[in-house]
């Protein structure tokens, strides 16, 4: 069976580990209980995530190989769907324990490598979806931030496009790529892997200094993690089309101009995480401590045009991101500077009522995890003006200058910090409920997990915690070597070339979940004009039992001049039911215009995942 399972050994080796209860106070606790607490909520973790995969997890009915659901949710809000940054920010994670490893997390390794190739080979169908954002033809349908999880673009209105996606796949994809080559499977790398992520490659090198909606969704200008990922794409791309004998010219343009681009974001104090938008907002978001840790390079030292976790730049942010909360949260009462705190999005959030999130307070903790190791690898580390603030958290006296691993103030500073970041931990625990699972936010006063359950970026943001707590590091992605900034920026893109790509590996069915309800993706070709809407209705409660205030509105997102499509995925239709449909159109004037000839019908399918389409022309 394709499925990852406990090993019984691990069972007994965390049996005698002491078990995590939530405290009334946070305490300093020790690195041991870090590590005992940890390891035992990456365990159910890692079986969270499996469980949210399609074709064998049990939270993703109906969704197909390879494609991972943010969240069992179906309302309030609804999750139910597959994020193209969220899957690649996951599969990045399986990717460096598949790479790295845990031998605390029992992974059967054949198993975890199928649902890698799995989600190459879903993410190369993706890529040809036409959507709302767009076609493969010129790139710019790779934008597209969230797709049903049949396969079918999501027809509903979004923040798009979204262009942190392409640059995630691409890095989780290489990621796996420098394995294979290390392993001498260059042929599997460059035949069946290179054309899916050159794609993206090709997206970034095109669009990278084109606005587009940031990790949040909700604004649209220029994100710090977005240009971030994108030079990382870029540089990471460049090395391995260089291994396998691929052009990479354009990759090399682009990334000096990208990371020139990147320092518009350090206001010499602070990141300010969206430019080129007017919101009000003061800019400071986890955004940026995601971005430091995302783009965390261990065989880097503290550099700062790359914000690298322990650079200065990223430990001043560090402090002014997690103060900005301290205030904010009732539940960070008595958490002053220096004690590890609560932390959401942005402290203006008020998106479900604007509360902390397990993933952002794990990533407070995360990135001192990376600065620790890279003060560690190099043998010293630095205090600047700029950094000064956040040492002094730590020691009132510490003053600028260079400390050596042997100096008792980079003893102080570095078990401290360490005790810190630990704590950051504790809090996360201290509102985990006793079953381990993890929601996206947990309420700002009492602590309470709030909105979607079961988050799997919450699971993942997990994991790479552990991995970073137990010193378990992923490999170089070359930042060493790309991070000199021009001394002039251009606006240097490079017009790409996009080839769909069968599906490289094989998927298998034969232990799928057979999907309760089946989205049906509806494609109808009718010339309108302006102020007419096409809906649809039929003799089933999801398309409105006929009732024509309550029809399917269809979607002209794809619509143009030439190709007057309109189309909607239907949700809600039980496998194997018989429908009976018809599409009209609302005028200006609220008049409905129904299309001629008898009443349409259509079986929906049954069995594994599957992504149904119907192609229709309207009736005259």
């Amino acid at each position: 069976m394709r499925f990852s399972s406990i090993a019984v050994g691990i069972a007994s080796v965390l049996g005698h580990l002491a078990t995590a209860s939530p405290a009334k106070e946070l305490a300093e606790r020790s690195s041991e209980a870090a590590n005992s607490y940890l390891v035992k909520e990456g365990l159910f973790s890692y079986e969270s995530i499996l469980k949210a995969l399609g074709n064998t997890g049990s939270n993703a009915p109906g969704t197909a190989a390879g494609l991972l659901i943010a969240s069992p949710n179906t309302e309030n809000p609804d999750y139910f769907f597959s994020w193209t940054r969220d899957t690649a920010l996951t599969f990045k994670g399986l990717v460096d324990i598949f790479v790295e490893g845990n031998k605390f997390l029992g992974v059967n390794f054949d198993t975890l490598e199928n649902h890698i190739q799995d989600y190459i080979s879903s993410q190369a169908v993706l890529q040809n979806v036409s959507n709302p954002s767009g076609r493969l033809s010129d790139g710019s349908g790779l934008g597209e931030p969230k797709f049903e999880v049949n396969f079918n673009p999501y027809s509903g209105g979004w923040g798009r496009p979204q262009r942190d996606g392409p640059a995630l796949r691409a890095i989780a994809m290489l990621t796996y790529m420098r394995h294979l080559i290390q392993q001498g499977k260059q042929s599997v790398a460059s035949n069946l892997i290179w054309p899916v992520v050159a794609n993206d490659l090709a997206y970034v090198a095109q669009y990278w200094n084109h606005t587009g909606f940031d990790l949040w969704e909700e604004i649209d200008g220029s994100s710090f993690f977005t240009t971030a990922v994108q030079h990382r794409a870029m540089v990471e791309g460049s090395a391995v089309a260089q291994a396998l004998g691929k052009a990479h010219g354009a990759y090399d343009s682009v990334a000096p101009q990208i990371l020139c681009f990147l320092q518009s974001y350090w206001n010499g104090s602070v990141i300010v995480s969206n430019i080129n938008v007017d919101n009000g907002r003061s800019g400071i978001d986890l955004n940026s401590v995601l971005t430091s840790i995302h783009t965390f390079d261990p065989a880097a030292g503290c550099d700062d045009s790359t914000f690298q976790p322990c650079s200065s730049r990223a430990l001043a942010n560090h402090k002014v991101y997690v103060d900005a909360f301290r205030s904010i949260y009732g539940i960070n009462a008595g958490l002053g500077p220096g004690k590890a705190a609560n932390v959401g999005r942005y402290p203006e959030d008020v998106y479900q009522g604007g509360n902390p999130w397990y993933l952002a307070t794990l990533a407070a903790a995360e990135q001192l995890y990376d600065a620790l190791y890279q003060w560690q690898k190099q043998g010293y580390l630095t205090v600047t003006q700029t950094s000064l603030a956040f040492f002094r958290d730590f020691s009132s006296t510490v003053k600028p200058g260079t400390y050596k691993s042997n100096d008792p103030t980079y003893k102080s500073l570095t078990e401290d910090i360490r005790t810190y970041a630990d704590n950051f931990v504790f809090l996360v625990e201290q509102y985990t409920p006793s079953n381990g699972s993890l929601a996206e936010q947990y309420d700002r006063n009492s602590g309470v997990p709030l909105s979607a359950n079961d988050l799997t970026w919450s699971f993942a943001a997990f994991l790479s915690a552990l991995q970073r707590r137990l010193s378990i590091m992923p490999g170089s992605w070359g930042s060493s070597s790309a991070n000199t900034v021009p001394t002039t920026c251009s606006t240097t893109t490079i017009t790409g070339t996009y080839s769909a790509v069968a599906p490289p590996f094989p998927t298998s069915t034969a232990h799928c979940v057979t999907a309760v309800t089946v989205p049906v993706t509806f494609w109808l070709i009718e010339n309108t004009y302006w102020g007419e809407n096409v809906y649809m209705t039929g003799n089933v409660s999801a398309l409105g039992n006929w009732n024509t205030s309550a029809g399917y509105s269809l979607n002209a997102g794809l619509y143009t001049s030439s190709e007057n499509i309109w189309f909607a995925t239907v949700k809600g239709l039980a496998p194997g039911i018989t429908i009976e449909y018809k599409f009209y159109k609302t005028e200006p004037d609220n008049s409905v215009t129904w299309e001629g000839g008898s009443n349409r019908v259509y079986t929906v399918p049954t069995g594994c995942p599957v992504a149904p389409q119907v192609n229709a022309v309207w009736q005259s």
